[in-house]
């Protein structure tokens, strides 16, 4: 005990003058309790008093007639168990009694103004089976409320025990029993104490000579000695770790249920003990200088909470916090415990910096309390000097204290070591940021730590999870050229991008970088080729094009898919997605797009396919600038570096190479012209209506690079014929010209006539002598009928180059047809007169002249014409029975006629549809024609509106007359 330090973690309240109240002084104070709030006194004359925080009194009441001996305030329900002395009824009976108060419920005595406590039960201790004795210690334990298991010891080493609820009667009683020994005054109870763990139910009880434990929980209890030492009266107490606390001279003993655990040798009586927030208190008496000493123990920490010289104490509770300890002369002394922080801040003007971490780990402070204690400890030990103590601390201080006030202090070179550390549990607890990691790393590198760099970058904690920012490391590593790491962290991170950056960029390690990629699924290979692919094609574009047809095509899987399938197709990445990463290699993205459509026929991207594939064929050149740049370097340095005495040599050089090169370039050119030209035709089938590409893109690019043969080709094949002879005319290319006038100008094939004339203007504004060519121009003319000879006439004499002899023949051909037609057309029109002469003549007979019909049989049944009959003015008769309901037209007649008013019916009708004569008119070689054929069916001159029954051949005949 004098080698523990002695500090002020209590102080006195109120002053440290206190004293009970004069209303409580009218007796002997001889039992205390406390709890719910309040400190409850037993007096000798019987009465009960209550006090309120401050020791303020608050009421009484008479609990028994002739004094309270024993009580205790319930916690769980306001109750107050009493034990006291009434008036003896009989002999028989003993005075002493047990009472229950319940403290919510008051009722005043009589006509007074005072109120008693509602007494809800009173039991009589002692029984014929139970015989009286002098009760030394008494104990409540609430099982389960009503439900009370109250203990009573006597100075016979007996330990009577009631059960049950007090207020209903309803109780049991059972006897424990100590010891044998017949000396009573070394077996009386002098302190109890009930220990509940669980279901469990123990009772502790002590004599000056034993411990003893009792199981309650056991039919009968069963008692297990466990010491054959006990203590006096009010040396026991129990601590809140359930465990049986007594004091003798020599020590304080602890006891579990397995017996004796550890004691502390504190010399000195123990008068009084107690235990508050796990202090162990003790009031002793100094045989030396005869003094009473309170002192609170911490046993933790194994220091003296407070020490201080008090009185006779009498009494010790706990209650509001503090601890009362009740004098003898009815004087009090409120002792509490001062904050935490007032705690600390003493400790700390002291240095006592263990002390104070100790103290708040004892006492279960939060996280952030004792992180503060190791951060005052740690600057301590720094401005020490003491560095690898300083860092200790601040080690446990990860979490709560800002990491780079730490790092503030050690990023001096000498204490890198320190910071290291610092920093390497800063990552194992998952705590570091970026910059924690670059700090780490750096400070590995710094220190050539190969050994550490590896254990931190390659650990395999956390299931493969690292505890730092990968890309801050990746960064880090690569500064410092550490790059296996870098590319170790990459690679267990799944960083792929990163991997092949490094793999690229700072090692040029091609290959390994496409296995690499090789080895990937194919989703992540797909976006790793798109990022890197640049590179990858400017130095391995074979082994890249390989790659890019195993995840366009894959062809591991091409054996067991059907390659028509579209779903398959659309569910692979489209070789459309790495056009950018040839962006400086064209040749590289032909060979590539080459593969593939040989490869897969029907890809959903075809058409962007071909499109790409067109403008590289079409384009004129396909060298890179960066070599064309370089060339020129080359040449202009070869001038610079030359003497006058070898330029024409080198100049010979270099005319004869650049030759070879326009020659390899011309035929290279050719040569992918070529394969345009067979894209254009194989990529629009005769059985689609658009091509599987841009049509107008593949104009444009014809048309950019000259690509004669494929405009002709798309022209053609999309029927536009005069972009075609444009084309020819342009280039004036006569033979191939009329070659495909005669291809596409046959009407018979689907061609389109009008091709002649054009053609023939072409040559009439040419200005140069054609004579053969107009001439073979003018048999397809002449052929077909295509143009009028006036027409041809006025074409043919703007050319000032021709002459007659060139159309001499047509002339007369055309003059001797001409004869011929009009010769006919005038046999027509003789013909035509003579007709309409008859027609005159037969109906100004058929108005003027009596008709006389002579036919002896009917038309329709062929049987001898009888009365009554029918005769039409066509010179057809029929019995009237024949004709039926139709008496007015002729049957064998009819149908022409209809048929002849249908046809005026219909050209009455056309003559009203404007839109449809005008568009005969334009679309007809010969407007003339359609004009007079207009006039010549009477569509457009004035026809009057007489009746239609004119020509009807009979409708006024008669059944007889004739």
């Amino acid at each position: 005990m004098y080698q523990w330090r002695k500090f002020e973690f209590f102080e006195e309240k109120y002053g440290g003058k206190s004293s009970i109240p004069e209303d409580v002084t009218a007796g002997k104070i001889e039992c205390c309790s406390s709890g719910r709030g309040k400190v409850v006194i037993g007096c000798d004359d019987g009465t009960v008093s209550l006090l309120d925080r401050g020791l303020k009194f608050n009421f009484s009441f008479q609990s028994h007639s002739s004094s309270v001996l024993f009580l205790q305030h319930l916690k769980q329900r306001n109750f107050l168990v009493t034990v006291g002395e009434d008036e003896q009824i009989s002999p028989q009976q003993s005075a002493m009694c047990l009472k229950v108060f319940d403290l919510d419920k008051m009722q005043s005595e009589g006509t007074s103004a005072a109120t008693t406590p509602d007494c809800i039960g009173i039991l009589r201790i002692f029984t014929n089976q139970f015989p009286e004795a002098n009760i030394t210690s008494f104990l409540v334990l609430e099982e389960a409320p009503p439900i009370l298991l109250m203990a009573i010891g006597l100075d016979n080493g007996c330990i009577y025990c009631i059960k049950g609820d007090i207020a209903r009667e309803r109780i049991t009683r059972f006897k424990l029993q100590v010891d044998n020994v017949s000396d009573k005054s070394h077996s009386t109870i002098t302190g109890l104490g009930f220990r509940v763990d669980g279901q469990a139910l123990q009772l502790f009880a002590v004599t000056p000579d034993s411990v003893s434990l009792f199981s309650m929980h056991n039919q009968p209890p069963r008692r297990q000695t466990l010491d054959q030492i006990g203590c006096n009266f009010n040396s026991v107490t129990m601590s809140d770790r359930l465990e049986l606390i007594i004091g003798r001279p020599e020590a304080v003993y602890f006891y579990e249920v397995d017996g004796r655990g550890p004691c502390w040798a504190f010399e000195g009586e123990k008068k009084f003990l107690g235990w508050f927030r796990g202090y162990l208190l003790c009031v002793i008496a100094d045989q030396r200088t005869g003094k009473d000493t309170f002192n609170v123990y911490d046993l933790k920490n194994r220091l003296i909470a407070h020490s201080l010289v008090v009185k006779e104490v009498s009494h010790m509770l706990c209650e509001w916090g503090n601890i009362i300890l009740i004098m003898t002369d009815k004087s009090t002394l409120c002792i509490g415990e001062k904050d935490m922080e007032s705690k600390l801040d003493m400790l700390f003007k002291k240095n006592l910096y263990t002390v104070a971490i100790n103290l708040v780990q004892s006492q279960q402070a939060d996280a952030a309390a004792t992180a503060e204690v190791l951060r005052k400890y740690g600057d301590h030990l720094y401005s020490k000097q003491d560095y690898d103590e300083a860092m200790a601390q601040y080690i446990s201080t990860i979490g709560h204290l800002e990491p780079s006030y730490v790092i503030q202090k050690f990023l001096d070179a000498q204490r890198i070591y320190n910071l290291t550390s610092y920093l390497e549990k800063l990552h194992e607890k998952g705590l570091a940021s970026k910059d924690h990691t670059t700090l780490l790393l750096n400070c590995y590198t710094k220190l050539k730590d190969v050994e550490k760099l590896n254990v931190f970058i390659k650990s395999e904690d956390g299931a493969g999870e690292h505890k730092f920012d990968v890309e801050t490391a990746i960064r880090v590593c690569r500064a410092a050229n550490y790059h296996e790491h870098a590319m170790y962290v990459a690679k267990k991170a799944g960083r792929h991008e990163l991997y092949l950056k490094i793999l690229l960029e700072d090692l040029g390690r091609y290959g390994e970088a496409l296995q690499y990629i090789s080895s990937l699924e194919p989703s992540q290979a797909g976006v790793t080729v798109k990022e890197y692919g640049k590179i990858l094609i400017e130095h391995k574009p074979v082994k890249t094009i390989e790659i890019l047809m195993r995840l366009c095509t894959e062809d591991g899987e091409s054996t067991k898919r059907e390659s028509s399938s579209s779903t398959y197709l659309t569910m692979l990445p489209s070789p459309v997605d790495f056009l950018n990463i040839f962006i400086h290699h064209p040749p590289s993205l032909m060979d590539f797009l080459e593969k593939y459509t040989d490869k897969v026929k029907d890809s959903p991207a075809q058409v962007e396919i071909h499109n790409t594939l067109l403008e590289l064929y079409l384009s004129n050149d396909l060298n890179f600038p960066s070599i064309s740049q370089a060339s020129n370097g080359v040449d202009h340095t070869l001038k610079a570096r030359s003497g006058s005495l070898v330029m024409p040599k080198a100049e010979s050089k270099l005319k004869s190479s650049a030759d070879r090169k326009d020659t390899s370039k011309e035929r290279d050119r050719m040569e992918r012209c070529e394969k345009g030209l067979r894209l254009l035709k194989s990529a629009w089938p005769s059985d689609l209506e658009q091509p599987l590409y841009d049509v107008d893109l593949a104009i444009i690019l014809c048309e950019m690079n000259a690509f004669k043969d494929g405009l002709l080709y798309l022209y053609e094949k999309m029927k536009l014929y005069k972009e075609v002879i444009a084309c020819y005319m342009q280039s004036q290319d006569h033979e191939g010209l009329i070659a495909c006038c005669k291809k596409l100008g046959d009407s018979g094939k689907g061609g389109d006539p009008s091709l002649w004339a054009d053609l023939l203007k072409y040559f009439g504004e040419l200005g140069e002598d054609c004579s053969k060519e107009v001439k073979d121009v003018l048999t397809y003319i002449e052929r077909d009928d295509i143009l009028p000879p006036i027409i041809v006439l006025q074409t043919l004499s703007r050319n000032p180059c021709l002459t007659l002899s060139v159309i001499k023949d047509y002339i007369a051909r055309k003059l001797e047809q001409e004869s011929k037609l009009i010769e006919e057309d005038r046999r027509a029109i003789e013909k035509y007169q003579e007709d309409t002469l008859t027609m005159r003549k037969e109906i100004q007979d058929l108005r003027t002249n009596a008709r006389i019909f002579q036919l002896s049989k009917c038309t329709a049944c062929t049987f001898t014409l009888d009365l009554p009959a029918v005769h039409f003015m066509c010179m057809h008769s029929f019995h009237q029975r024949c004709l039926g309901d139709n008496e007015k037209e002729c049957p064998e007649c009819a149908p022409e006629y209809r048929s002849v008013l249908e046809t005026k019916r219909s050209l009455e009708q056309n003559s009203k549809d404007q839109d449809r004569f005008f568009q005969q008119v334009k679309s007809s070689k010969d407007g003339f024609s359609v004009i007079a054929e207009y006039f010549g069916k009477g569509i457009i001159s004035k026809t009057s509106n007489g009746s239609t029954g004119t020509g009807r051949t009979g409708d006024t005949s008669s059944s007889s007359g004739f």
